[in-house]
């Protein structure tokens, strides 16, 4: 089955911005629709934005990136990355939280989410999750 991996970088709007309540939220439908469509996935807030993963079949990741654009709970969408892979980076998580850990803020070094390159902005997600590096 052919794979695709798409990244996007978006603004949290009000609550989504802190509240665990709506994190919360987000993460449970996620982790619902993304089971049905096969989906699988990392979510990292931080700094008012979202930084997602999603990794699929072609025509079930841009069903979800349409319907993220225009889901109220953020704004301002930015693909940073949209590729056909080989296979899932990010195992059989439907939806997985990406905590920003040490090692992560290192990575991040004080960048926005916006600011990263596709590749730095992949394995800010892999090491947050605890996915080893990709090899060089």
């Amino acid at each position: 089955m052919p794979l695709h991996r798409a990244i996007y970088v978006s603004d949290a709007v009000g609550g989504a911005a802190t509240s665990l309540l709506i994190l919360a939220e987000i993460l449970g439908e996620s982790e619902r629709n993304n089971r049905r469509e096969g989906l699988t996935s990392a979510l990292m807030r931080h700094g008012g934005q979202f930084l997602q993963i999603i990794e699929g079949r072609r025509t079930d990741v841009d069903r979800l990136m349409d319907r993220l654009r225009v889901d109220p709970r953020h704004e301002n969408l930015r693909l940073l990355s949209d590729v056909a892979v080989s296979g899932r980076r990010f195992g059989d998580w439907p939806m997985i939280l990406a905590e920003l850990t040490p090692e992560a803020a290192r990575l991040l070094n004080g960048e926005a989410l916006d600011q990263l390159s596709p590749a730095r902005a992949e394995a800010l997600l892999a090491l947050a999750v605890g996915i080893a590096p990709v090899p060089a």
